[in-house]
């Protein structure tokens, strides 16, 4: 027993008995797990992991669907304000997702249908009449037109301005160039209605990350179809914020770059990109948002692989003669000296050695490099050296290819 779903006047629902509220109380969690299942199998889109936007929206909507119906079948006088508010939203998010009304109509009708088939199953066990039945057969397919007019009512009124979202594109690009005239950019700015902070801050996201536009601040600039994803954000990354974001790509792992002026927005983005990358080869931690304040000297030492080779050959070129076990020991114990100026015995306890080991291999390595570990710009350059090194081992251990760009 199906119907087309034309969304328009909502028609008086028919009385029920209030009995039925306590029949179909028990079915609902089994029945919402049906109708959960038959809509992922039969429609692609919610098909998806389990954690999806798209099923998290079917999940909620399913459930409080089947507890709205009934408690109305107990007290058509209860408030209902919260569930026609949860149809809007959906509405909205099939609006801000850019697609139509399709695939949720269908999931409304699929619903009807498989609630329908429970009550032909569960009605003759409990004796109800066919007066009855055809009863709550009206009064479910009345309750189905109603919330799919409730969700055209929500999807119109999200239906974005053109014109704000071409000027909102446009103030991006801006964004990202060298500055130019701050008049036009503060025209951009205006048409796109998007008053420009003192501050702000780019945020990276993983290529093809699924995410949730709906959840999205309007303060918010975003370009997340993009191949690179972005978002700009005002002023610098709060709890809320960050609270946030992750409801508008809630697999994480984004990077935020430093809170910058107007004129530093592409830098931020740029290290935010190159950040991501790193938490990609595992030189980063990967939570669900990493700060780039908080690795500076590690941006700064990967962000030019061909320069710290070009040191490590001005500087260190005469360890390449050594055999690559003796050359790491060497370079291990160059390291732990340069960073902890400790004495033989603290340096042999950090490389788990003999203390004795350790004054040898200082010996060999100033009798190498001579005065430049007197030479305080060659010590600095000696150190930075090491430091990018060791990051680039820990990238090629973690799964990386030991390559920064």
């Amino acid at each position: 027993m199906t119907r087309t779903l034309t969304p328009g006047a909502v028609q008086p629902r028919p009385r029920l008995p209030r009995r039925l509220a306590v029949m179909m109380r028990p079915e609902l969690p089994s029945l919402s797990k049906e109708i959960i299942h038959e809509v992922r199998r039969s429609i692609p889109e919610y098909g998806r992991p389990m954690q999806g936007p798209y099923v998290e929206a079917l999940q909620i909507g399913v459930e409080r669907a089947l507890t709205d119906f009934v408690e109305q079948v107990a007290n058509p006088r209860a408030p209902r304000e919260r569930y026609r508010e949860t149809y809007r939203r959906l509405g909205r998010f099939e609006s801000q997702e850019g697609r139509t009304l399709d695939t949720l109509q269908a999931a409304f009708r699929i619903g009807a249908q498989v609630a329908w088939r429970r009550v032909m199953k569960v009605g003759p066990r409990r004796h109800l009449s066919s007066d009855v039945m055809a009863q709550l057969a009206d009064a479910l397919f009345a309750y189905i037109d109603e919330l799919a007019a409730l969700a055209l009512e929500g999807y119109m009124e999200a239906q974005p301005d053109g014109e704000v979202e071409a000027h909102r594109r446009r103030l991006l690009e801006l964004l990202l160039r060298p500055l130019g005239s701050q008049r036009v950019l503060a025209e951009a700015a205006g048409r796109a209605q998007w008053p420009i902070p003192d501050e702000m801050t780019a945020v990276a996201a993983p290529p093809g990350a699924p995410y949730v536009r709906a959840a999205m601040d309007d303060d918010v600039l975003a370009d997340l179809t993009a191949e690179e994803p972005f978002l700009v954000v005002p002023g610098g990354l709060t709890k809320e914020r960050r609270r946030a974001l992750l409801r508008v790509l809630p697999e994480g792992r984004l990077v935020a770059g430093p809170r910058v002026p107007v004129d530093g927005v592409a830098d931020s983005l740029r290290w935010a990109r190159h950040a991501l990358r790193l938490v990609d080869a595992g030189v980063l931690g990967d939570g669900p948002v990493t700060d780039c304040d908080d690795h500076l000297v590690t941006l700064w030492l990967l962000s030019d692989q061909a320069l710290v080779d070009r040191l490590a050959h001005r500087h260190l070129s005469e360890l390449a003669e050594f055999p690559i076990r003796q050359r790491d020991r060497l370079l291990d114990t160059l390291r732990a000296w340069l960073v902890s100026r400790g004495t033989a015995a603290e340096i042999a306890e950090e490389l788990n050695v003999h203390p004795q080991t350790v004054r040898y291999r200082v010996r060999q390595l100033e009798g190498i490099l001579g005065d430049r570990l007197n030479d305080p710009d060659a010590r600095f350059a000696i150190e930075a050296v090491l430091r990018a090194t060791s990051l680039r081992r820990r990238a090629a251990e973690g799964g990386g290819d030991g390559r920064m760009n």
